[in-house]
């Protein structure tokens, strides 16, 4: 599973590596090792050591991220801690300027000068982030996904986490990514739903008509909801496979554009239909 694949994406406290391993299982296409808000600020040091030996034991089978704190002393004590070579990615919390992204790559290739460049993900969580979002994404190349933090930008604009309040601010980050080519995971609302699953449905569901192409999720309830919410259903699959059966035939005869079922079909539907057909 590629990072820019991931549908659902399980934090887990970095002081709880019997929880990694049994997160392992539950069907994520991604686990984020989680040494920021999950974690008390006298615990950092102990949290460090304890993802770090965790990490090192995963058979590899979920590609596995870390979030690392945005200040940065502890930005560069979580870096200097992490087995680099284990990870898939880094999530960078707190993000409103390019610099913050710069300097955290700085501290990467500087503790692993000859290794590939790990990724960033860059996690948009203000106000402020939401209007730099463009400089954001295209900071440095280890950039590969903008996540959208709804709960801390709702707090920021003092609101309520809800869908009403955030589509404006989540579509501008999916925007964004979805220009500069890169993944984009959050919700236009609350992640904090762990019991009414038919909610957060409805909530990923809005997701994916904004432009997310994934989410994270904080417990494992929230999982294979975010796994089909994200993909194309199976009457989206059907509807891609009639389009390029169409388009085949069309090619066979020499035209460009084809009508089915009353529609026009041409290039953008059809490169539409391929992606889900694929999925």
């Amino acid at each position: 599973m590629q990072l820019s694949e991931a549908r659902s994406l399980l934090f887990v406290p970095g002081t709880s590596p019997h929880l990694l391993a049994k997160a392992a299982q539950r069907g994520a296409d991604a686990l984020i090792v989680d040494l920021e808000d999950a974690v008390a600020l006298e615990r950092k040091v102990e949290a460090r050591r304890m993802a770090a030996d965790a990490i090192r034991q995963l058979p590899g089978a979920s590609p596995v991220l870390v979030r690392v704190n945005a200040a940065e002393d502890l930005l560069r004590a979580d870096v200097e801690a992490l087995p680099l070579a284990r990870l898939q990615g880094v999530l960078l919390p707190k993000v409103e300027s390019a610099a913050q992204v710069r300097r955290l790559a700085e501290c990467l290739a500087a503790q692993a000068p000859d290794t590939r460049p790990v990724p960033i993900a860059a996690l948009v969580e203000t106000p402020l982030g939401v209007l730099r979002a463009e400089s954001i994404a295209t900071a440095h190349s280890s950039v590969c996904a903008l996540g959208f933090g709804s709960e801390d930008y709702a707090a920021e604009m003092m609101v309520q986490p809800q869908p009403q309040s955030l589509v404006w601010a989540a579509q501008s980050i999916t925007n964004c990514a979805r220009a500069f080519g890169l993944a984009c995971w959050g919700l236009p609302g609350s992640v904090a739903e762990i019991e009414d699953m038919d909610s957060f449905a409805e909530l990923v569901t809005l997701a994916r008509a904004i432009g997310f192409s994934g989410t994270v999720c904080i417990h494992p309830r929230q999982v294979p909801v975010a796994n089909a919410g994200f993909g194309p259903t199976e009457q989206e699959r059907t509807w891609a496979r009639k389009i390029l059966a169409a388009h085949a035939e069309a090619r066979v005869k020499g035209l460009a554009v084809v009508t089915l079922e009353g529609r026009m079909i041409d290039r953008p539907i059809i490169e539409r239909a391929r992606r889900w057909a694929k999925s």
